[in-house]
C-alpha cells in the first residue's frame, strides 16, 4: 500500500512532464508519475512519418527500384482500401 499520511492534505505539482506530490506545509516531494500529452505525441509521430515519406518520394524520383516499390505500395493500399483488409 502507499505511504500517505492519514488526514494530510497533498499538493500535486507538475514540472515539465514529471508529476510530484507533497504534503501541504512540507518541502519534500515525491515523484508519482509522468504526464504524456497524447496530442503532442501524435503530432510528433505524424510529423516524423510524413517527413520520412516525403524523403522517400523525393528519392524515388531518381531511384527506379524505390519508385517500383512505392508503386507496389500504392497498389496494395488501393486494393486494401477498396476491398477491405485481406
Amino acid at each position: 500500500m502507499g505511504t500517505l499520511t492519514p488526514g494530510a492534505t497533498y499538493i500535486y505539482e507538475r514540472v515539465g512532464s514529471t508529476v510530484y506530490s507533497r504534503e501541504s506545509g512540507k518541502l519534500e516531494r515525491k515523484v508519482i508519475g509522468q504526464y504524456i500529452d497524447p496530442f503532442a505525441e501524435n503530432l510528433t509521430l505524424d510529423y516524423e512519418l510524413e517527413t520520412v515519406w516525403k524523403d522517400i518520394i523525393k528519392e524515388s524520383r531518381t531511384n527506379p527500384a524505390l519508385q517500383q516499390a512505392i508503386d507496389r505500395v500504392k497498389i496494395l493500399y488501393h486494393l486494401s482500401k477498396d476491398n477491405g483488409k485481406e
